[in-house]
């Protein structure tokens, strides 16, 4: 009940509850299993009956005091992100949701123990007790994991697969391609419209083009160059990769003055809030160029296709920067990568030390970068140690920065050098700020005062914070835009201008961009 980074509604608490009420029945069992097992004594009688009585008021008591407590909790958090307060505790829902998950965990422990019972008893038939007991239970293990791994699990994910790249609308009902030849996608283009996909296909026609930029500008300008490939348009990473390279060729994108590979979430989702505003600050003379590697959400991504992301993110920025590298230094575009969430992991993954070290890149920018990215946790390790864990100093600031909602990179003790990194990310992220070890202590900034938007009632709990934290992953997305998962335009502008460094640019031109780009974060800036 305590709160944690992101609000929950009355449902989810009692979800969350059942669960970890159900995980402490089971943890409960399986000490006195172990109890019986070592044939250690145990209370009896009255002294039994006053000892359950007790323990049974303490748990009431606390529980009580929690309930009481939580609707205050979760409102505090509530009013942090500007959200619209919670006018009732919702008691009856949060107890009825957390007793009927526990009854429906309970009911499974029932049935599995009743599988290592009829098993067990298999086995009493031809050898000794203690031995059919240990059989039975790696039998059952083994089978309960064969099933779930082998035949429910992998159906799952094959169905969800498959349900999203339906979803993705790829080939009966695409829109009709872009009439321009200098668009991906078109007549003329190597990439196949209808199996781009729609996150390509919004990320190629959405943007903005030459007459948006000029009129904000008042100069004249370029339309920028957007090229994507779906998962379809190619049967690996690398053929992929060579699509989208051929089509940069074709489009001219290497005259472009500036030249970003990203990498999309986990659907292939491009994020407009980000991609509008850095066409704009250079005057359209840009080219973007992403490749498709999953139809899942990044959370299900990350799980589920863990090297697929990765694989695709190395093959294209292996083919492209490759390319880069043989171009005259003095008429090749600045080279950047770029990612979101899922993206900015396999982006990260992409950039090695190569590619930072021998006719390095100029720049990365990558946001909300997931907590499994090693090179953010040697960049997180790094911090000076008065620094805050959410939004940490390296060194001088000459290499690499952070930014979030309440600071835009934009100040460090030294000049930027060479190359530039920005990581935006944002306090109350738990894709970021999750920690597998919270299962048994504190992640860092839980040791350290409370950010902006995270709660002052935050406490660290055994068990309990590492699954309030798995929960805040799922419920990230739904925050309101500044918040959580949920990153939009104005955060990405700043850092931008850090990473990219566009000509004739001042604090005033940011100032005008943030408010000529739309506040809910997945609508980009306003283009036509």
């Amino acid at each position: 009940m305590t709160p944690s980074l992101i609000p929950r509604e009355p449902m989810v608490q009692g979800l969350l509850g059942g669960i970890l009420v159900a995980l402490g029945y089971l943890l409960g069992r399986v000490l006195e299993l172990i109890w019986q097992a070592a044939d250690l004594p145990r209370m009896r009688g009255r002294l039994a009956l006053v000892g359950n009585i007790v323990f049974a008021a303490l748990v009431a008591g606390f529980s009580i005091w929690t309930l009481t407590f939580s609707f205050e909790w979760q409102n505090e958090l509530r009013a942090k992100m500007g959200m619209e307060l919670a006018d009732a505790k919702h008691l009856a829902q949060i107890l009825l949701a957390g007793t009927g998950t526990f009854a429906l965990f309970f009911l499974i422990g029932a049935l599995v123990a009743a599988l290592f019972r009829w098993v067990r008893d298999r086995f009493y038939r031809f050898m000794p007790p203690r031995r059919a007991n240990v059989l039975g239970v790696v039998t059952v293990a083994l089978l309960l994991f064969v099933v779930t791994r082998d035949g429910i699990f992998d159906r799952v994910v094959t169905g969800l697969d498959e349900s999203f790249e339906a979803a993705q609308m790829l080939f009966d009902i695409a829109p009709d391609l872009p009439e321009s030849p200098d668009q991906a996608g078109s007549e003329a283009s190597l990439i196949d419209w209808a199996a781009m996909g729609q996150p390509g296909r919004d990320f190629v026609l959405d943007g903005p083009d030459a007459d948006a930029i000029s009129a904000f500008t008042g100069k004249p300008a370029l339309d920028p160059i957007r090229v994507y490939v779906g998962r379809a348009n190619g049967e690996s990473p690398q053929e992929r990769a060579e699509l989208a390279l051929a089509e940069l060729i074709r489009l001219r994108a290497f005259d472009r003055e500036v030249l970003i590979v990203t990498s999309p979430t986990g659907t292939g989702w491009m994020d407009p809030g980000s991609h509008d505003p850095v066409e704009y600050m250079h005057n359209g003379d840009i080219a973007t160029v992403s490749a498709q590697y999953s139809y899942l959400q990044s959370p299900l991504a990350l799980v589920l296709e863990t090297r697929t992301g990765l694989n695709q993110a190395t093959a294209l920025l292996d083919v492209v920067h490759s390319y880069w590298r043989t171009l005259p230094k003095d008429r090749r575009p600045r080279f950047y990568v770029h990612g979101l969430s899922l993206g900015a992991w396999s982006s990260m993954y992409a950039t090695n030390l190569f590619r930072l070290a021998d006719d390095p890149i100029d720049g990365a920018f990558w946001t909300g970068p997931p907590f499994p990215s090693r090179f953010w946790q040697q960049a997180q390790n790094a911090r000076e140690p008065s620094s805050p864990w959410v939004l940490p100093i390296i060194g001088d600031g000459s290499f690499v920065r952070f930014a979030s909602h309440f600071s835009d990179a934009s100040q460090a003790i030294a000049d930027w050098g060479e190359m530039r990194i920005v990581f935006l990310q944002y306090s109350s992220d738990p894709i970021v700020f999750y920690d597998p070890s919270s299962l048994w202590r504190a992640p860092p900034w839980m040791n350290e005062p409370p950010a902006e938007d995270v709660s002052k009632h935050l406490v660290f709990i055994p068990v309990v914070t590492q699954f309030q934290l798995a929960l805040d992953m799922a419920l990230s997305f739904g925050t309101p835009p500044g918040h959580g998962h949920a990153y939009f335009a104005q955060d990405y502008i700043s850092p931008w201008v850090e990473v990219t460094a566009p000509a004739d640019w001042n604090a005033t031109d940011t100032k005008r961009l943030k408010a000529h780009c739309d506040i809910g974060y997945q609508l980009g800036c306003q283009n036509r």
